[in-house]
């Protein structure tokens, strides 16, 4: 299957064009229908993803106590390092979660993470928000960025942070635009509740000499805590998603050049009463990532092998009210009932409580152990 795609252009260029609304709608229709699309964004360089993805691997071939050195645990993680087999997917023991598996077709179910071990991964946090002109009652989400020390790293880690990291909040920021207008709401409504969020480029890395086995699995099935996910290109296979409405396990792919997979997180499902529903997902190793595999190592054997995710979390403000939109609540509960008529079972109806965004982060990283 195919996700949609938008091309963010077409509202960039006129955002009140006839044309630009019929893509708003499509957006939103697609984040209703699927929880993911493919954007489109022509000012986004995949010069600047190579170099951000050049630069990852490099820092996490590093000797671990290099990677140690840059763990912030004090900050639950929320900036700086996360080594391997520290955070924990949520649905090995989250019910409702372990329920949506269960109504999978066998065949389309996630790799099985019954066993609650970590994931072998490890992840940077670099922070891309702008600082709130109020004090935060979350101050610990919102900590200074952590920059690494060794030479040949340092130099290059600021720049290319920013340069690819400010690429797509600039898509993302725009998208959730799009999103609102979509819905019927003004366009600034998810913009302004996501300024002062405390966005993070958030690369995760897999080292596929120690965890190269096929059927490993590198990031256990889960979605995201926060409001829009957005992936760049990783030179390595094995993200799946599962798309609304296809109870299907769909292997990603996005296309070269300036293309972007968005996936919905929890907040926005929270923010629109469940109109939009979290992107399930999980990165595992499959066939073409050791095909992907073998043939890096014949063709560059100097580089790391090691898996990069190119993923940004565009997130709420941490001090902003997590209340579901009436207008998109309502709709929430007519879609619902169009799945039940359809004989779709989309599970026991989740109570959207209202909370900050922080508390409900702060319950977020409990449940995957970066939160005591």
């Amino acid at each position: 299957m195919d996700l949609p795609i938008i091309d963010l252009d077409i509202f960039l260029s006129s955002p009140s064009s006839p044309a630009a609304h019929a893509e708003c709608a499509k957006a939103a229709q697609a984040l209703i229908t699927y929880g993911a699309l493919v954007l489109r964004d022509s000012r986004v360089s995949e010069d600047d993803n190579v170099a951000f993805l050049d630069l990852m691997e490099d820092y996490f071939a590093q000797p671990i106590s290099a990677l140690q050195a840059d763990e912030r645990p004090e900050f639950n993680y929320q900036v700086g390092a996360t080594l391997e087999n520290t955070e924990k997917p949520k649905c090995a023991v989250d019910e409702p979660c372990l329920d949506v598996i269960r109504r999978l077709a066998p065949e389309e179910r996630p790799l099985d993470i019954s066993g609650h071990h970590p994931d072998p991964k490890c992840r940077f946090f670099w922070r891309m928000g702008e600082p709130a002109p109020y004090a935060t009652a979350f101050p610990g989400l919102n900590a200074e960025n952590v920059v690494p020390e060794a030479d040949g790293i340092r130099e290059r880690w600021t720049p290319v942070m920013a340069k690819w990291g400010e690429s797509m909040k600039s898509a993302v920021s725009a998208l959730a635009e799009m999103a609102a207008v979509g819905m019927g709401l003004p366009a600034e409504t998810f913009s302004d509740a996501g300024r002062y969020g405390p966005h993070l480029l958030a690369p995760t890395a897999s080292d596929l000499n120690k965890y190269g086995q096929k059927d490993t699995i590198l990031a256990g099935f889960h979605t995201d805590l926060n409001f829009l996910t957005i992936h760049g290109r990783s030179r390595y296979p094995g993200l799946h998603i599962w798309a609304r409405n296809t109870g299907r396990r769909i292997a990603v792919k996005i296309p070269p050049g300036n293309y972007l997979l968005v996936q919905a997180g929890k907040q926005l499902e929270h923010l629109s009463g469940g109109l939009v529903k979290a992107g399930f997902h999980e990165v595992v190793v499959n066939d073409a990532t050791l095909a992907t595999l073998n043939r890096r190592r014949a063709e560059l054997p100097d580089r790391p092998s090691i898996r990069i995710s190119s993923t940004f979390f565009w997130t709420l403000a941490s001090d902003f009210d997590l209340v579901p939109v009436p207008a998109l609540a309502e709709r929430a509960r007519a879609v619902r009932e169009e799945q039940v008529a359809l004989g779709r079972d989309e599970g026991e109806m989740t109570v959207y409580s209202a909370m900050k965004v922080g508390e409900q982060v702060q319950a977020e990283l409990k449940h995957i152990a970066l939160m005591a």
